[in-house]
């Protein structure tokens, strides 16, 4: 069930970026009089079609969901009717060509625009950035970090959680620079200091955390191991456990907090457990037999479908009226664009590793997961796919949006079209860096699963 949940966030996520991606294009290819012959989510055989509109036009989804296209009457394709020329794709001016083929990335922009304008009206919410502790010699300490300290601003903008302290240094790991922090305590008032993350490689982030690299551990609550929400049908319910139950014991022995009761759960797969709870000033006893389900690492744990209830206070929401939250989503955009670019050309220079890339399955399990985790989160994760495939279509690679783009302004400089003779070779050689990137990102996702 799990991994089904994760195929179809993947399928929803990737079917609602890719269809806006190919909108960009058909609707800028309508605008300039272009005749659409077939608008395909996906590439292969359809599995389903229908036909709209004046023109016909073949509306597909098709059986391998990763892309799409758009296809226009093009006369370097088939022949075309001497009353349909003007309506061709290459007999528009460069101008008009340049904006069909931009629209796509564009569109991808303006989605991830979209999705964080909506996340942040719903508001995310998190953990308080309270530190809980500082590892010795470490570049906390060596900043003048404290145990006790809340992170309240990086560099002036406000961190509500620990996620937003994360995103908002992030870039300036990137960018190797110093950064400043605006610490709070009840005992000292306001502070700044000044964290240097030079010491940090981008690499470093891909196999331990930020906050493990600076040597900061967030402080830890003691959550009372009180049952907030039970999902049908699985082991929690079965047992006849509901929201407002405190587990007290299993198997006799005394359960002080929600992590020690999941490490329970997760350490018995399989196991009737003799459980105690309080429910309503009483105490009940009942039988739970967690259900097995295997990790992405191999590792098979318990599971019984239910959720703790954590105090509010331990947690803050980063929320926005409409119009202070479309401000802040254009300027999300434009932060992730600029950082996924400064990854790219980390990459290509060697200073960042090829294991950063992710490929297919590791995108399906962050789909399932944010997805999970609510609603915010998951147009947060949207947000982010959507404005990498912008990025990525952009790059002068043939067979992208890019590499067309590249060979109009080759057309532009030049005066005339760029040959067919090396078009075709451009595609021969985009094919490649496709199919060599698609099998390293394969590679890097079976990696990461096997450990």
């Amino acid at each position: 069930m799990d991994i089904l949940q994760h195929i179809l966030a993947f399928i929803i996520a990737l079917g609602v970026l890719i269809t806006f991606h190919e909108f960009g294009h058909f609707w800028v290819a309508r605008k300039f009089d272009v005749k659409i012959l077939r608008f395909s989510i996906g590439f292969g055989k359809p599995i389903w079609k229908k036909y709209i509109g004046e023109d016909n036009t073949e509306l597909v989804i098709a059986a391998l969901p990763l892309g799409g296209y758009v296809k226009m009457l093009d006369e370097r394709e088939s022949p075309v009717q001497a009353n349909e020329q003007h309506r061709a794709f290459n007999r528009k001016p460069l101008s008009q060509r340049t904006a069909i083929v931009a629209a796509g990335p564009l569109f991808n922009f303006l989605f991830a625009i979209l999705a964080y304008w909506l996340m942040y009206m719903v508001g995310l919410t998190g953990l308080q950035p309270l530190v809980g502790e500082v590892k010795q010699a470490s570049i906390a300490q060596d900043a003048g970090i404290q145990v006790g300290d809340k992170i309240i601003a990086v560099d002036t903008k406000q961190t509500a959680t620990w996620t937003m302290v994360v995103d908002n240094l992030i870039g300036h790991v990137v960018a190797g620079n110093k950064v400043r922090l605006t610490l709070s305590q009840d005992t000292r008032g306001e502070r700044d200091v000044y964290l240097d993350l030079q010491e940090i490689s981008i690499d470093d982030l891909a196999e331990s955390g930020l906050l493990e690299r600076l040597g900061i551990t967030p402080k830890q609550f003691i959550v009372p191991a009180v049952i907030g929400e039970v999902h049908a049908g699985l082991p929690a319910d079965r047992a006849g456990l509901k929201p407002g139950d405190q587990i007290r014991q299993v198997n006799g022995e005394p359960i002080d907090g929600w992590r020690e009761w999941v490490e329970f759960i997760r350490e018995n797969p399989e196991q009737i457990l003799n459980i105690k709870i309080q429910r309503n000033g009483n105490i009940k006893n009942l039988q739970l037999r967690p259900e097995s389900k295997t990790t992405e690492s191999g590792n098979v744990i318990g599971f019984i479908g239910a959720a703790n209830e954590p105090p509010d206070l331990l947690f803050a929401k980063e929320a926005y009226a409409p119009i202070a939250a479309f401000t802040k989503a254009i300027q999300r955009t434009l932060d992730m664009s600029w950082l996924t670019l400064q990854l790219l050309g980390k990459m290509l220079t060697g200073e960042a590793s090829y294991k950063n890339l992710s490929g297919p399955i590791s995108i399906a399990q962050y789909a399932g997961d944010s997805a999970k985790s609510g609603l915010a989160t998951f147009l947060w994760f949207l947000g982010i796919v959507s404005i990498s495939l912008g990025v990525l279509n952009l790059l002068p690679i043939p067979l992208l949006d890019g590499g067309h783009l590249l060979y109009y302004l080759i057309e532009f400089l030049t005066r005339k079209p760029v040959s067919e003779s090396v078009q075709l070779l451009g595609q021969q050689i985009g094919l490649f860096i496709l199919l060599a990137l698609m099998i390293l990102v394969f590679y890097n996702d079976i990696v990461r699963i096997t450990g």
